[in-house]
């Protein structure tokens, strides 16, 4: 059995296209995913990602277990600050990436819907001294606003001042008379919020209808899975599943950045350790192509002759009008400027290494 968020019978009045997503029935577009993103970069649109997990984290002993648990350094993060990390096996392979909130009395842990059993099996069997874990994703609903004009368009349904609270800090406050968890994130590099609150069909309409009324002078837009698809590639931002897995590390995954590897013993650390000792073997890189040839996840990637990686990520980049992708390479491949073979239907199109991200914005 699918399940449904609380915004189902709106994306079906919508005319959406739903599809199977991790479990869901889930909007994968409403108009089409070029006008969807090019809405999110200029205006400003809505995404039900009610689907994603939510697990709090209670107890004397939850920093601790989450130092242990995460990659990134726990202890850094004070009340209403949140970070972003990942929680990996033994063997340095990625269970999934997370965000992490501290919340007043203990952390919120928000996870991929993909995997949110396989999350929640690893944690539960880790716990150890003072720790309460609950799941409270079926409770919780919800929306992600991002665009230019999503702070413009939530300023006009709370008393909260939005302006000050910084990239990925959050505040508690009502919009549109509904309590919840006011979040600075997105997954798409546009200035945007994401909005936590309780999960009913009544609330969940109440607060979609202000936003809309709210946005309709900005052209606010609903938007689909397809077009967040398109507009975290745009940005380098990994995906589980396809840039990230259990076969994967952090480091090479280019997110040493969120990998303290001095804050102490956590799962992985020892293999991540040698590999930086060791040098790494291969890392992801962001890649163009000159045509409007699409590299699709699993695709080769060739070098004199020789397969060198592999594609994870691909799409046609609607903001650059250019066929953009990520993989895995080898080392010595891993520079800007670098030349690569990308093998699309048996025929290598030639493919230029450059820094992510693909698009530079402005948070």
């Amino acid at each position: 059995m699918l399940k449904q968020t609380p915004f189902d019978a709106i994306h079906r009045e919508l005319g959406a296209k739903i599809v199977e997503f991790a479990g869901f029935e889930m909007p994968v577009q409403y108009t089409g995913i070029m006008e969807e993103h090019l809405a999110v970069r200029s205006r400003v649109g809505v995404f039900d990602v009610s689907h994603m997990g939510e697990f709090e984290v209670h107890g004397a002993d939850a920093l601790a277990f989450l130092q242990s648990m995460t990659v990134n350094d726990v202890a850094k993060l004070r009340e209403g600050k949140v970070q972003y990390s990942a929680m990996c096996y033994d063997d340095g392979g990625i269970v999934d990436d997370l965000l992490v909130y501290r919340l007043a009395d203990g952390y919120m842990l928000v996870v991929n819907a993909s995997n949110m059993h396989k999350d929640w099996e690893w944690l539960s069997s880790h716990v150890k001294g003072n720790v309460r874990l609950t799941n409270v994703s079926d409770a919780t609903a919800l929306l992600a606003v991002q665009g230019p004009k999503s702070l413009a368009t939530i300023t006009k349904l709370t008393a909260v001042d939005l302006k000050p609270i910084e990239y990925y800090s959050f505040v508690r406050g009502t919009v549109a008379g509904v309590p919840m968890l006011i979040s600075r994130t997105g997954y798409t590099g546009e200035l945007g919020f994401e909005l936590y609150f309780q999960a009913d069909p009544k609330t969940a309409r109440t607060v979609w209808n202000a936003l809309f009324e709210a946005g309709k002078e900005f052209g606010i837009a609903p938007i689909g899975l397809g077009a967040r698809d398109t507009l975290r590639l745009e940005m380098g931002f990994c995906l589980y599943g396809n840039d990230i897995d259990k076969t994967t590390h952090p480091l090479e995954a280019g997110l040493g950045w969120i990998t303290k590897l001095n804050k102490g013993e956590f799962h992985g650390r020892d293999v991540m350790l040698r590999a930086r000792e060791q040098g790494l073997k291969r890392r992801l890189v962001g890649f163009t192509l000159p045509d409007r040839l699409v590299a699709r996840h699993g695709y080769e990637i060739a070098s004199g002759g020789a397969v060198v990686g592999q594609v994870t990520s691909g799409t046609f980049s609607p903001s650059l009008q250019r066929s953009i992708g990520m993989g895995y390479v080898n080392a010595g491949l891993a520079s800007p400027g670098a030349k690569i073979g990308i093998v699309i239907r048996g025929k290598e199109s030639e493919g230029t290494v450059v820094p992510l991200p693909f698009v530079q914005k402005q948070q």
